[in-house]
């Protein structure tokens, strides 16, 4: 066992050792609150991470450009299929509510003819009993 003693804290009255302290404190709390301000700056994280991002490309395409290329290609003709859907959308639309409409009608028709037939019905049923009356009677 060795006779090392703890050091020990210097008197709570030193002024110099409160000056100290007080100093410390003030210089975490400073770190504390640059943490903060960095973590709250959203533009400035925003910019970091576009920088890391295109970095990150930079070293890509010098490793593999063939890669890059490709999937730039890729990233070109999404964006293009994209812009093209949202482009055509109305004439898309358009065409299917013809199509809805065209159903429509045929329904209606559908439902007219239905009508007309049970209607037809109707009549050539009251006219063979008509008929059969009148038989009937000649007999």
């Amino acid at each position: 066992m060795s006779n090392a003693q703890p050091p020990q804290d210097p008197p709570a009255d030193d002024p110099e050792a409160i000056k100290a302290e007080i100093e410390q404190t003030r210089a975490q709390l400073g770190r504390t609150v640059d943490e903060l301000s960095a973590r709250v700056d959203v533009p400035a994280r925003a910019k970091e991470g576009a920088a890391r991002a295109k970095d990150t490309a930079v070293e890509t395409y010098r490793e593999s450009p063939p890669a890059v290329i490709g999937a730039g290609a890729a990233v070109v003709g999404l964006v293009g299929l994209l812009v093209w859907r949202r482009r055509t959308k109305p004439q898309r639309q358009a065409r299917r509510e013809v199509r809805r409409q065209a159903r429509r009608a045929e329904k209606v028709a559908a439902a007219r003819r239905a009508a007309t037939e049970k209607v037809a019905r109707k009549t050539a049923r009251k006219a063979r009993k008509a008929q059969k009356k009148a038989a009937r009677r000649t007999r």
